[in-house]
This record gives structure tokens, sequence and C-alpha cells, in this order.
């Protein structure tokens, strides 16, 4: 997907952090954030969908399969709708704009069956090209603790997540092979620890742009300030 062009000539890029539980998505999300505040842009964070409509006490046990179908239809386009709002407000921004999305439209059809997906664009006349190629421009998967660093596994920060590992680590596998044939997917893994882990995504943003990160990403960068007693005389 070639990257979008504002109404002011400003630069729009329309990210996606996916993955399973626990991987690192929201703090990745601030880090992002800050990183890019610092450069001058403006960030827009779009919630993720699920969480804010499974929030109002719908539970998925207590549907049945034609009311979870509509369920996730209506999730998709509430979704899109959300979506869309903030890229037409990065459109009009007066300087380069970075819009994260917190999951994307393909991680909801990960939770549906091959023959519902059809179904459901047929119904809303979508295709996984619009969808899944042309809507970002990156997708960032950032995989969830469950594989690699189980020590670290945890959902207290999601009232509404209550995963084991075994059910986390088939939610990362759904939600990877959901995101398969885009153009700019970049996997984080957990083979490094997580602070290296969220640089390391911070820095597969920053290659896709072209942007020179400089020692802003080194680990091993340290700022340092100096007090100076004196100026020396003028010459």
């Amino acid at each position: 997907m070639s990257q979008k062009v504002g109404k002011n000539n400003n630069q729009v890029y329309r990210l996606v952090l996916t993955g399973g539980p626990c991987g690192g998505k929201t703090t990745g999300q601030a880090r992002l954030c800050t990183f890019f505040e610092n450069l001058g842009w403006k960030v827009y964070r779009v919630p993720e969908t699920a969480t804010v409509l499974l929030g109002g006490g719908i539970k998925w046990s207590d549907l049945t399969e034609e009311e979870a179908f509509h369920f996730q239809e209506n999730l998709i386009r509430t979704m899109m709708q959300i979506e869309d709002t903030y890229f037409d407000l990065a459109a009009s921004c007066p300087c380069n704009c970075l819009v994260i999305c917190d999951r994307g439209v393909m991680d909801a059809s990960a939770y549906l069956k091959p023959g519902q997906w059809d179904r459901l664009k047929s119904r809303n006349s979508w295709n996984d090209v619009e969808l899944r190629d042309n809507r970002y421009n990156q997708v960032i998967h950032m995989v969830s603790a469950a594989k690699g660093a189980e020590v670290f596994y945890s959902t207290d920060n999601n009232h509404t997540r209550h995963e084991n590992l075994e059910l986390a680590r088939q939610l990362d596998d759904f939600a990877s092979q959901a995101w398969v044939g885009h153009p700019y997917y970049d996997v984080i893994d957990n083979t490094t620890e997580f602070e290296a882990k969220v640089v390391r995504m911070i820095a597969a943003v920053c290659n896709r742009l072209g942007i020179d990160a400089g020692d802003r990403l080194s680990i091993d960068s340290r700022k340092r300030k100096f007090l100076v007693a004196h100026l020396p005389d003028e010459l």
C-alpha cells in the first residue's frame, strides 16, 4: 500500500498493532506515541473495538453461532467507522500523522469460520485486498508472552480477557494467520527482553518510513548533562 498524503500534503501512516494476549501492544502504543511526538508527528491511537464492546457485558459463551456471526459483522462495521474517523482527522492534520490501530479488521476475521468470513464479505461487498492490504500501511504482530516468555504472561491489565497459556498461543496463531499476505507485515517475537522487544517494534516502523532514528533506539544510549561552573572569558 502506498503511503497516504493528507489534505495539507502531510504524510499519513496507518499502522496496526496485533498479536496474542499479553504481547506488549499497550506499552508499545504508548512508546510509539512518545517517540513520534518527539519527532514532531501528530499521533492518534484507535482503541480496540472488541474490548469496548465486550466490556458492555457480552459473553461469547452466551451467544448462538448466528448471534456470534452478527456480532462480528457489527464489530467490524463499528471498527471501520471508528478507524475512518481517525483517518479523516489525520488527513486534515497540518503535520505528519501516525494512526495506531489497536488491532485491525482482519483480526476480527480470525474468529470466524472460513465459510462465515466469505458470507460476511459477500453481504457487505468487502474483499481481502481492500480490508487487509489497502487499508493499512503496515502491520506489526507483537507475539504473546505465552510463546517464549511464559513467566511474564498475565491478563491482569485487561478485564475482558481471561485466556490461559494454551488459548493465548492459539489466539496468537489466529492473529498471525489472519494477516498473511499483507506486504508490510513484521513479527516482533520474544527472543529478547521486553525493553528490547519494544525498541525492535519502534525500529520496524522507522525502517518502513525511512526514518533515521540515530541513537534514539539504542538501549545502551544515555543522555548526559554537564554542570558548567563558569563560562570562559571572551577572547
